[in-house]
């Protein structure tokens, strides 16, 4: 994930394009080529790195690190204690918390669980991850689906609660293994499988 506290952050407004209907805290720093559509919320604190792909409705803070070359659709907040690395893609309505045991009366903002979105990971249409999991590098939750554990790079994940069903290959097409190893039918990237965990072969 780049380092967004040592890399330029470029802050100008003529840098990056933020619709009139949006609104950008102060402290707030937006990464080169980024876009932010219609009625959007970007708090205090959080940063945001290069051409970053933000939809309508979306909330991000206060202090949330978002790497670069992300996609948030329509109607996504992402919370404190949520940190999304570089190519990550989160589908609409998904949902992120981050207090484990909520309740009105009870202030808990201090017991935070961190969630963990790594590089390229994919997030589907209405899914829940629910605080204080790591979703792996190129992992795929499928739409809908409920995380409550830790989810492997590169696996495939669907259901309530989520369960995992296969594994993806960086473009996004299911993989198919043949004596744990594997080649992916589009782009051609190989596999290979250990102890159910794979690698991609270089």
């Amino acid at each position: 994930m780049e380092n967004l506290s040592e890399s330029k952050i470029v802050t100008q407004k003529s840098s990056y394009f933020v619709h009139p209907s949006s609104y950008v805290d102060e402290g707030v720093h937006i990464g080169e080529g980024t876009k932010i559509w219609h009625f959007s919320h970007i708090l205090s604190g959080s940063r945001m790195g290069k051409n970053c792909k933000i939809g309508q409705n979306v909330v991000i803070g206060p202090d949330v690190e978002v790497g670069s070359n992300v996609k948030i659709q329509n109607n996504v907040s992402i919370y404190k204690g949520v940190t999304l690395e570089d190519d990550v893609f989160c589908g609409p309505s998904c949902v992120f918390t981050n207090v484990f045991n909520p309740r009105s009366e009870v202030v808990r903002m201090d017991e935070i669980r961190k969630t963990f979105v790594k590089k390229g990971a994919t997030i589907g249409a209405n899914a829940t991850i629910v605080c204080g999991v790591t979703l792996g590098k190129y992992s795929f939750v499928g739409a809908g689906s409920v995380v409550i554990r830790d989810v492997e790079d590169y696996a495939l994940v669907v259901g309530n609660p989520a369960r995992h069903v296969g594994f993806m290959c960086e473009c996004g097409m299911k993989l198919h293994f043949i004596k744990q190893r594997a080649r992916c039918s589009s782009c051609s990237i190989k596999y290979v499988k250990e102890k159910q965990k794979i690698h991609r072969v270089v």
